[in-house]
């Protein structure tokens, strides 16, 4: 079985700083941490300890001789807290355009259990089993790992999904650039289409490896496909020409 990479929020970030650069993105607010879409918002992590963690630090702070806190009693704590954080952050909108809290009977309707029951658990912090925690979750319109990921790991697989997204966007503007140069001047598409990958590692010299060489394994897809459409073509029009003759 492969072991589960160690969750690294400062390393992700140090991979998509490269990537805002170059697609000419505002890096404050590609990794904004506070408002609704932000890193806390959408980690479920307060703005304290989004900070806290993009500087390398624990979450939560273990002060020095202080004894490490029961692991059953911490995750209880974190499901009760971040299912009250999606309370506070999902609001519901009115039809006069102002937005609410759920009350606990609506929260309770949508995720299958009762207000009672939801209640107790928020006054008692013992957090629900994991079906209940689920329709919870769902509810707001997150998975059940957003309520249950340890801190690093809940930043992480949010920073996560910005390299993926900026890297596929990284992708879409090359190919977008090649089938101009398609458009524009075959000629030139179908030189410069072979030396494409080559022009990509340049272009990705001063990124960190394991940034660049996703990109590049995508760009060598897209030159792969289209060599293989152009001969494609290239059999149906010699077909086509020994059909006439």
């Amino acid at each position: 079985m492969t072991e589960k990479p160690f969750a690294d929020p400062v390393e992700t970030v140090k991979r998509i700083v490269p990537l805002i650069e170059r697609a000419g993105l505002d890096r404050a607010d590609v990794l904004r941490v506070e408002g609704d879409g932000g890193l806390s918002y959408a980690s479920g992590l307060t703005v304290p300890d989004v900070e806290a963690l993009l500087r390398g630090e624990r979450v939560p702070p273990l002060a020095a001789g202080e004894p490490a806190p029961d692991p059953v009693e911490e995750r209880h704590r974190q499901v009760v807290d971040r299912i009250l954080f999606l309370r506070a952050t999902r609001l519901r909108a009115s039809p006069d355009g102002s937005r609410r809290v759920y009350s606990l009977a609506e929260i309770a309707a949508g995720a299958g259990t009762s207000a009672q029951w939801l209640d107790k658990m928020i006054k008692t912090g013992k957090a629900p089993n994991l079906d209940h925690a689920a329709g919870i979750a769902g509810f707001f319109g997150e998975k059940i790992e957003f309520l249950v990921a340890p801190p690093a790991e809940a930043l992480d697989r949010v920073l996560q999904k910005i390299h993926k997204d900026l890297l596929e966007r990284t992708v879409e503007r090359q190919d977008q650039d090649l089938q101009r140069l398609k458009r524009t001047d075959p000629a030139a598409y179908l030189e410069s289409e072979l030396g494409v990958v080559g022009y990509a590692a340049r272009a990705l010299a001063d990124v960190p490896e394991d940034t660049a060489q996703p990109i590049i394994a995508l760009i060598e897809s897209v030159a792969r496909r289209s060599r293989e459409e152009r001969a494609r073509e290239a059999r149906a029009a010699a077909d086509g020409s020994v059909g006439r003759e």
